[in-house]
């Protein structure tokens, strides 16, 4: 496995966890009619996907991902559905779609304002857009990671993570969805996860958010390993053991709804 691709069984550990915001997604979702046709903006292994699929199961799904590993991850178990190996900031097919969705993905692509313009075009008129974002800048976490990278003894290494990400509030979002929607509904949502231990953390984020600064020290597996040490020292004092032993991990997402 290509170790700057997407690793889906480390991602697929966390699947409750990381599926439950699509599920929270899709339930806010207010439409009278059954869609026909719904694409899954950066789909993964296809968790998010069964859940749409779960609500409308009568519908025709297409799971777009940049990720080799993830889009065969999601093959081998949903055969019957499509998945296309795609850029989302790219894909703009001759197909439209009764429902747009997006579940923690849109962090990872850049000029959202062009990328918006892009989901509007891939929805059919009377269709749904709906996003869901993860909130990682304000969370501890990210704070420890940028902090332990801008050391000197990782700063050259890892000049540059940071900008993997693109982040905006939701009033950038708000003002950037309602012009070209008839409603808007935003929310957000602090997930409180229960974690087995504080390197539960270290292991949940090297497949996200911690990502890409460990595909800098791709090649250097003891640099690596001290990098997710340095970073684990932190998390002890930002996210203590509780009583019974576990490890809280409160998790912020955004998420948005427009009908267009």
């Amino acid at each position: 496995m290509n170790n700057k691709d997407w690793n889906p069984d480390l991602y697929l550990k966390y699947r409750n966890e990381r599926t439950q915001p699509s599920i929270d997604l899709i339930s806010k979702i207010n439409i009278s009619f059954r869609p026909k046709s719904i694409l899954d903006i950066g789909c993964g292994p296809g968790n998010s996907s069964q859940a749409l699929l779960q609500r409308w199961p009568e519908a025709k799904l297409t799971g777009i991902d940049n990720s080799p590993n993830m889009i065969s991850k999601a093959k081998a178990g949903y055969p019957e559905n499509t998945w296309i190996l795609a850029d989302a900031a790219t894909y703009l097919p001759d197909t439209k779609y009764d429902i747009v969705f997006s579940n923690a993905t849109i962090q990872w692509i850049p000029n959202h304002k062009k990328l918006f313009k892009n989901f509007f075009n891939l929805t059919n008129d009377g269709g749904v857009l709906a996003i869901s974002v993860p909130r990682f800048d304000e969370m501890p976490i990210s704070k420890i990671l940028n902090r332990i990278a801008g050391n000197e003894k990782w700063k050259a290494a890892t000049q540059g993570c940071a900008a993997a990400f693109t982040r905006h509030d939701y009033q950038f979002y708000y003002n950037l969805i309602n012009p070209d929607y008839q409603a808007v509904d935003m929310w957000q949502t602090d997930y409180i996860h229960v974690l087995e231990s504080q390197s539960a953390i270290i292991e949940w984020t090297s497949s996200t958010g911690m990502k890409p600064y460990l595909d800098r020290l791709n090649e250097k597996e003891k640099e690596k390993a001290q990098f997710g040490d340095e970073v684990l020292s932190e998390i002890k004092q930002y996210y203590p053991v509780q009583n019974n032993g576990k490890v809280l991990f409160p998790f912020k997402r955004l998420f948005m709804v427009g009908y267009k």
